[in-house]
């Protein structure tokens, strides 16, 4: 096993750990018969070149990144509803089992490029072989429009290198603006697309 491998093995336990403790949440709601304000989860261990770039360009030290790069894991909570994503900010506040250390919000102050987030940065505590060791992980509370968008800007940006020709930049700013609609639509109807989910959900469970 090589350091890069010691290194972020705590991370990997942590992304395990979360998804599992995230997810859980969802079935919790299931199970209450109630609709869940989380509609799925992912996790990932930052690859290393990713790492090596990021803490060049930040001029991070190698023995500095434990304290100082907050999103080598990373995990994004999916939402119906962008009312949905201020009352999963208040379940993962409200946890015992970490600790929320710094909160952004790009949703109120979305970013100029027309990102739109919630990041909460929390300190996990992993249990080892050496003892309890704590780790920063950043969890990104998105609708599944924001997600959309997030993941095609985040394919482009490499493709142009983070400068963008001024025709690519305006389709961009013309969707983000699109998928903040299609968010500020879909909670106008919440309750009847609720309503419709639950009825589906029956009839199937019938069959």
């Amino acid at each position: 096993m090589n350091q890069w491998d010691i290194f972020l093995a705590p991370y990997k336990q942590a992304i395990d750990e979360l998804k599992m403790k995230l997810k859980g949440i969802r079935k919790q709601y299931q199970s209450a018969g109630l609709s869940s304000p989380i509609e799925f989860v992912t996790g990932r261990v930052k690859p290393i070149p990713s790492i090596i770039e990021k803490a060049s360009q930040r001029e991070i030290p190698f023995d500095r990144l434990s304290e100082e790069m907050y999103d080598i894991a990373g995990l994004r909570l999916m939402c119906q509803f962008v009312d949905d994503i201020d009352t999963v900010v208040g379940l993962l506040k409200s946890r015992n089992d970490f600790e929320v250390v710094e909160e952004r919000d790009y949703i109120k102050e979305t970013k100029e490029s027309g990102y739109r987030s919630y990041h909460v940065i929390i300190r996990y505590p992993i249990e080892t072989l050496n003892g309890q060791k704590f780790i920063l992980a950043e969890i990104q509370i998105r609708t599944l429009a924001m997600n959309f968008w997030a993941t095609i800007e985040h394919t482009l940006r490499y493709k142009y290198d983070g400068v963008y020709p001024p025709e690519i930049q305006n389709r961009l700013e013309r969707a983000a603006e699109a998928a903040y609609l299609l968010d500020q639509e879909m909670s106008e109807i919440r309750e009847e697309i609720k309503e419709a989910q639950k009825f589906y959900s029956e009839q199937r469970s019938e069959r």
